[in-house]
């Protein structure tokens, strides 16, 4: 039964330019653009998942299924992959913000506080500022989550890890 309810989970699939660089984001849930939502219809929350090496998105479909239902589908769930870590399928449009060519030059966006920056630019272009987020880190996600803390400290963040180290 349990296996049903998650393959009833919506999941759509965006791929996104995100400081230069084409992103993967799954997405469970009816919300796809937080901010066309009418300020009254968007989520108070939002869970945001980030992947650990080698940031495989879809492996955290099943994970990010489960929660989705666990919280009987009130906020979204959304998974980002690194910078550089998903090809764009042939024929798959690659979605583009006015914010993104604003985006600062991020040195190294391969290197691990480039990734750190790519993640934050995401938020900052996707995310609005009202929305409360869960960030969900998963081995390298965990310190990606751990900076954003550091380097944003005006986002709304909760942080539960996974696999985290002391």
């Amino acid at each position: 039964m349990d296996s049903e309810i998650k393959e009833e989970v919506p999941v759509h699939e965006e791929f996104i330019l995100c400081c230069g660089v084409e992103t993967q984001v799954l997405k469970c849930g009816p919300w796809t653009n937080l901010f066309n939502e009418p300020r009254a219809n968007r989520p108070k929350l939002l869970i945001f998942i980030i992947t650990g090496n080698p940031g495989f998105s879809a492996f955290y479909v099943p994970f990010a299924k489960a929660l989705y239902s666990s919280i009987n589908r009130r906020f979204p769930v959304w998974v980002i992959s690194h910078a550089g870590h998903a090809l764009v399928p042939k024929g798959k449009k690659i979605l583009t913000t006015s914010d993104d060519s604003n985006a600062q030059e991020i040195n190294d966006i391969y290197g691990l506080q480039g990734q750190v920056e790519h993640k934050l630019a995401f938020l900052r272009t996707h995310v609005p500022k009202e929305v409360k987020l869960v960030v969900i880190g998963h081995s390298i996600g965990c310190h990606f989550n751990l900076e954003i803390l550091k380097l944003a400290p005006e986002l709304p963040l909760m942080l539960p890890t996974l696999g985290a180290k002391k």
